[in-house]
């Protein structure tokens, strides 16, 4: 197995350097704070996410157990079925079918995960999948780790400057309730938020409204940046995509993410059984009991093909 490396046609390699401990070659970076224009969409996202970790913060101060599991449990049940299972690999990929009650109940789990509405977050993700580490590419190491991981959510002058038609969600957008959900989104997270205040007052504010975002945006974003830096390659996807083991076992699966750009429409992240991917465990679960449908994995011919020793053979 050997890592894949690629590097934009005309730049030297040694213009921007490599990320540490990779052979990721930056090819070009953009001013994350200073000269360049922020909109007023940059600065909102900006406060409101400093925010949400500045309330982290204070999760050392306000200590305790019911306010952290409760945190715990609301991470859990808005990451594996809100964003991973919900918004990355039914809404994003259909990799499975779901009653449209139940579809409905875990996109809206997503929200409550503070990582914005479905139409925004699949839409970047389809474009991540369309331009994967190219200039268009909206979140890829080749512009530096820190814009991978963070700092292409504060500007959006970019990524309007690379997609001047966001029409790849059209499947969403003609959905009545994924419509609402981009108008109000900031309505169901305030209510969330003073859900949380009236039922456990300002420990479980923080811990629910500070910790878990600030946790659950970490791990989601290691696998836009950490997994297409570290790791390792089993499969031809002519990317930097890399399989992560630690990535994956702090995003229910999302971390075998060479797996996944192999079989973008596969169900399944964790393709060998000691490859853990709680989230596909929650997908088995709900196919045996009839809720989950049409659930896409890939071939053994299509796993041939993509194979990187069948292919370094040729």
């Amino acid at each position: 197995m050997r890592n894949l490396v690629t590097v934009s046609n005309g730049v030297k390699e040694s213009e921007f350097g490599k990320i540490l401990l990779s052979d990721v070659v930056v090819t070009s970076k953009r001013n994350l704070f200073w000269g360049r224009k922020w909109r007023n969409i940059d600065i909102q996202m900006g406060v409101g996410i400093l925010a949400i970790h500045l309330l982290a913060l204070v999760a050392p101060f306000k200590l305790a157990w019911d306010a952290f599991l409760f945190a715990f449990w609301t991470w859990v049940l808005c990451g594996i079925c809100g964003v991973t299972l919900s918004y990355h690999r039914n809404l994003a990929h259909h990799s499975l079918k779901l009653p449209k009650w139940l579809e409905y109940t875990f996109a809206y789990l997503g929200v409550l995960s503070f990582q914005r509405d479905p139409i925004f977050w699949v839409s970047i993700h389809r474009f991540h999948h369309q331009y994967v580490d190219s200039q268009k590419d909206p979140h890829s190491p080749t512009f530096g780790f820190w814009y991978s991981h963070m700092g292409w959510l504060f500007d959006s002058g970019y990524i309007i400057e690379k997609y001047k038609e966001r029409n790849n969600v059209e499947d969403l957008k003609s959905q009545v309730f994924y419509r609402f959900l981009q108008k109000t989104y900031i309505f169901h997270i305030s209510a969330f938020a003073a859900c949380v205040y009236a039922y456990g007052g300002f420990t479980y504010f923080v811990w629910a409204v500070g910790v878990a975002p600030t946790w659950g945006y970490h791990t989601t974003f290691l696998v836009n940046s950490a997994c297409h830096v570290w790791g390792y390659q089993k499969w031809e996807t002519g990317d930097l995509s890399k399989n992560n083991w630690w990535v994956a076992l702090l995003t229910f699966g999302e971390g075998w993410h060479n797996n996944h750009h192999a079989f973008e429409y596969s169900a399944r992240h964790g393709l060998e059984w000691w490859q853990i991917d709680f989230c596909w465990y929650m997908i088995r679960f709900l196919e045996a009991i009839g809720l989950a449908t049409a659930v896409k994995l890939p071939t053994e011919a299509h796993k041939l093909k993509k194979s990187l020793s069948h292919n370094k053979f040729k």
